[in-house]
């Protein structure tokens, strides 16, 4: 790629960039952590699996605005379900997507 202007030694050489495919899905990750509520349930789901109704008593939420939290988590790619008896119990995926946003939460949540 040639660029307008001469910054650095080799600025023909730029692989470094992300692949738009992979930007779009950190992105998307982001997006859907976005909400503090989603972003709390993330966390809560990356430290043990939980039902819907615990979920919601941890949180102070209604089951369906916790179903409604899950379910686009869940569409993200970053937690999971499992039906054990009659309740259905959610976690984290263990997927390097949702690896990779646990340790932005936890490096960040110091700060």
């Amino acid at each position: 790629m040639k660029l307008p202007h001469k910054h650095y030694k080799n600025d023909d050489k730029i692989d470094f960039l992300l692949e738009e495919e992979k930007a779009s899905d950190i992105s998307k990750a982001f997006r859907h952590l976005g909400d503090p509520k989603r972003l709390q349930i993330f966390w809560l789901l990356c430290h043990r699996k939980e039902c819907v109704i615990n979920i919601a008593a941890i949180m102070g939420m209604s089951s369906p605005a916790i179903s409604h939290h899950l379910k686009i988590l869940k569409t993200a790619g970053l937690i999971s379900s499992k039906r054990e008896g009659k309740e259905m119990f959610y976690k984290a995926n263990d997927n390097k997507l949702s690896e990779f946003m646990f340790n932005v939460i936890l490096d960040t949540k110091n700060l």
